[in-house]
């Protein structure tokens, strides 16, 4: 799309987008227990449990078919669950309260001829807001997102990308307490997913609570501090990115200048020989004991880095072997299109 739209180490820096308020302590935006759905007699979601705090940036990732979509239609109200409950914004009627809520559908849709504050201005008059108004929102949001000089031009004389950010300012133009994006960085190129991860910083950062679905690990890696994990209708996984990445023990990698002495018992029993490096999971008791044993057996270190897994080892661990390779074929199939 044109112009529109960390490992740990001694040595190295860390990044924290989360919120200073801990998720667990914030009131809940969505609330979800025990969702199923069946189409046909065939199960598409089979008990669905997540929390989703206020403010928060909430990533529902899976496969393509994984149940992701029809999730997220029943915590809208769209359609309803065959069993268990939900509850939006304190209700458990979300499609009742639709105006507090901005929806992205997977399925994009604008009408051709509009121009592109019209079409921000139309769908903000399904959500309320009045015509004049929504056209005083549009311009302003388009300006603010560098795409002022395309305000005046029809959908149809947009590139792709363009139009997908007008479509989702439309999502915007009322000023949701709740945004949901299905797959909302489908067929945006590199430079323009960037923009769309910032656009849901700044939303978080104002306080719009935020869930979307994907099947990109970096996308909810990147932006998540909660994520729940959907592998063939289900959730093996719901909670704090961090939880899931800590289902693996971290990777330390040692050197010395010493070969041997008695620093070696303090290694694990799964320490590996590669090179000059030693590779081994972290103790339970943390890096401090072997820090202290390598430093009193004068070990000589001369460098030691840790490593967390990343929420891929991780998705394959909750999830399993066949379902992250499904979801890298998901990633090859776009790629290709």
């Amino acid at each position: 799309m044109d112009s529109a739209l960390g490992d740990q180490s001694l040595s190295g820096n860390a990044v924290d987008s989360t919120p200073e308020t801990p998720p667990a302590t914030r009131p809940a935006a969505i609330e979800a227990r025990g969702l199923v759905k069946r189409f046909d007699g065939t199960l598409a979601v089979g008990g669905v449990d997540i929390t989703v705090p206020e403010g928060a940036i909430y990533g529902i990732l899976g496969p393509n078919g994984a149940g992701k979509t029809t999730t997220l239609r029943m915590l809208l109200g769209i359609i309803d669950p065959d069993e268990g409950t939900r509850k939006v914004l304190g209700t458990d009627r979300p499609y009742d309260i639709a105006r507090q809520i901005g929806y992205l559908p997977e399925e994009r849709g604008l009408y051709p001829s509009m121009k592109a504050y019209e079409a921000i201005a139309f769908m903000g008059a399904l959500r309320g807001v009045p015509l004049k108004e929504g056209r005083k929102r549009g311009r302003e949001l388009l300006e603010a997102h560098g795409l002022g000089h395309a305000a005046e031009r029809q959908i149809r004389q947009l590139s792709k990308g363009m139009a997908q950010t007008v479509q989702l300012l439309g999502t915007l133009v009322h000023k949701p307490k709740l945004v949901v994006l299905d797959e909302p960085f489908s067929g945006l190129d590199a430079i323009n997913q960037g923009k769309l991860e910032n656009m849901i910083r700044e939303m978080a950062a104002e306080g719009t609570t935020v869930i979307f679905s994907t099947h990109v690990i970096a996308h909810a890696e990147r932006l998540c501090e909660s994520i729940a994990i959907i592998a063939g209708g289900k959730v093996p996984f719901a909670g704090q990115v961090a939880e899931a990445r800590d289902r693996i023990p971290a990777q330390v990698r040692l050197e010395t200048r010493e070969e041997g002495g008695a620093w070696r018992a303090a290694l694990p029993d799964d320490a590996r020989r590669e090179g000059s490096f030693w590779n081994f999971s972290l103790p339970e008791s943390g890096v401090e004991p072997l820090l202290r044993a390598l430093i009193e057996g004068e070990a000589g270190i001369l460098s030691l880095s840790i490593e967390r897994a990343g929420l891929h080892d991780a998705f394959v661990a909750i999830a399993g072997e066949a379902a992250a390779r499904e979801l890298e074929a998901d990633r090859q199939a776009e790629l290709n299109t």
